[in-house]
């Protein structure tokens, strides 16, 4: 089967062209063996499930892993603690059963009570319940057991999930004050940090600092990808297709535009080898050129996709966001980053800005870009001076009627 750029679901290292995340994979590892419990919160596709996919093949060998999404658990599911806990036990029992393979007879009878008590449907059986049951399933594994959930973006608007994480603190607490059996490590995947989950479902400032989630581990691992990686990946597509194309030079040009976000690096990867390469002035040159590089770019800056609609959405979702956003590319005046301030807050987690040694700065030139686009088009910015100002000396920072070539000073220059 030959390979593809993947920009949907899991990347596959046999079906897909892929960045070598290794390094990732050996700092989350360490903290597993740490027995941490920790977040990992990044932007929209930015590569977690397709970590913890990766994770959780690592893992087995030396843990029990259940690895769960809370995308599988419908909204229902969520309704009160009864109905979450019955729910909750049945996704457990089948991904545990289907992950792992060595389960012994004392496990196997562990998991059978549980399974039973699921089953009858008992009226009173709620997280209390629950966890009792998971407590005597870790005392049981043979192996130390580590929790996944992917997806916990779907459980923000329920409070019985804050009463789960509520019982993980619990229990976690008695692991090493009273000796209690419970998970070694439990990992938590999505975009927003548990603080941000909190905010959402209780506003009031009392509850913003009194986090169930208070003992987690910072999680510091960087998985945006370096131009070291970009040209790993591309060494392998190259040596696969044969295009005489040099990995390094297009590597830094990716990198340049994208500060290695894993979705735009895919996205740009895709649109060279599927879609600018069938143009007709390409036929006789290869496309992994400045000039393919740009016409992926244009594509990509013009079209609808998941990531850019989830941006969208976002900004209409979150006025104080879209108000920094246009400060910031309008004013020409530096932003001092400020993680207090829920704007900032906001704007990091979903991907938007990047603190560049306490300076605010648009995550990547792919976004800089969408977002000039965005706002100079609204019909708000039409009637205003500034989008006149900013068609009449196009020229100063559009090369051609495609690609916006000139940095933020350039473009405040010409319009403020």
């Amino acid at each position: 089967m030959q390979k593809i750029f993947n920009v949907t679901g899991v990347c596959v290292p046999t079906k897909h062209y892929m960045v070598d995340i290794s390094r990732q994979l050996s700092q989350i590892q360490e903290l597993v063996k740490q027995g941490a419990y920790f977040t990992i919160n990044r932007a929209r596709q930015y590569g977690k499930t397709t970590t913890l996919h990766a994770l959780t093949k690592l893992l087995l060998d030396d843990y029990l892993v259940i690895s769960l999404d809370f995308q599988a658990l419908d909204t229902a599911k969520f309704a009160d603690g009864h109905i979450f806990s019955i729910s909750f036990a049945q996704y457990f029992l089948h991904r545990i059963l289907r992950q792992n393979t060595e389960i012994t007879e004392e496990l196997h009878d562990t998991l059978s009570l549980l399974n039973t008590e699921v089953s009858e449907d008992r009226k009173d059986f709620s997280l209390f319940e629950l966890f009792q049951h998971m407590v005597r399933i870790c005392q049981m594994s043979p192996k130390p057991v580590v929790l996944m959930i992917d997806e916990v973006d779907s459980a923000a608007d329920n409070q019985v999930f804050l009463d789960f994480l509520a019982q993980l603190r619990n229990y976690y607490l008695e692991r090493d004050t009273l000796g209690t059996p419970t998970f070694h490590s439990v990992i938590l995947a999505g975009v927003c940090d548990i603080k941000n989950m909190k905010r959402k479902l209780r506003p009031d400032e009392a509850h913003k600092t009194n986090s169930p989630w208070n003992i987690a581990t910072r999680f510091k691992v960087e998985m945006s990808f370096s131009k070291n990686d970009i040209a790993g990946m591309l060494r392998a597509y190259k040596a696969d297709q044969h295009t005489g194309m040099n990995p390094d030079d297009m590597a830094g040009l990716i990198f340049d535009y994208t500060s290695g976000y894993p979705y735009l690096v895919s996205a740009l990867c895709k649109l060279i080898d599927e879609d600018v390469s069938q143009l007709e002035r390409f036929r006789t040159k290869s496309p992994w050129t400045k000039d393919g590089f740009f016409e992926a770019e244009r594509i990509l800056l013009s079209e609808n996709n998941t990531l850019f609609d989830s941006l969208i959405g976002k900004l209409n979702d979150y006025p104080e966001l879209n108000t920094l956003l246009e400060n910031l590319l309008f004013t020409g005046s530096a932003i001092s980053y400020n993680g207090d301030e829920p704007a900032f807050d906001i704007a990091s987690m979903f991907g938007f800005i990047r603190n560049n040694q306490g300076t605010v700065e648009i995550s990547n030139r792919i976004f800089e870009t969408r977002l000039y686009n965005l706002y100079l088009s609204g019909a708000k910015l039409q009637r205003m001076d500034i989008y006149t100002a900013s068609q009449k000396d196009k020229s100063q920072f559009v090369a051609d009627e495609h690609q916006i070539v000139a940095d933020n000073k350039t473009i405040l220059e010409a319009v403020v």
